[in-house]
């Protein structure tokens, strides 16, 4: 799993850290999401996706690696 957050969509909720605390943070001055970890181990998967389901700018956006090498990318 491969992450990418766009940060002019995030609206600050705070949705993600709540749910991953360990792939997420946000700034102090703004809210605006912080990725700490865009390659987290498998016992995050889980909750890295509940976080993009539940982001309500949907700025997190979430790739399988396998898929990518098939892709080429």
């Amino acid at each position: 799993m491969k992450i990418t957050v766009d940060e002019d969509k995030c609206c600050g909720a705070g949705q993600c850290v709540l749910i991953a605390p360990e792939v997420f943070d946000q700034r102090d001055d703004d809210g605006i999401v912080v990725l700490l970890d865009a390659q987290p181990p498998v016992d995050q998967h889980a909750l890295v996706d509940e976080a993009a389901s539940v982001c309500p700018a949907a700025a997190i956006e979430l790739s399988d690696k396998a898929e990518e090498g098939l892709n080429g990318a």
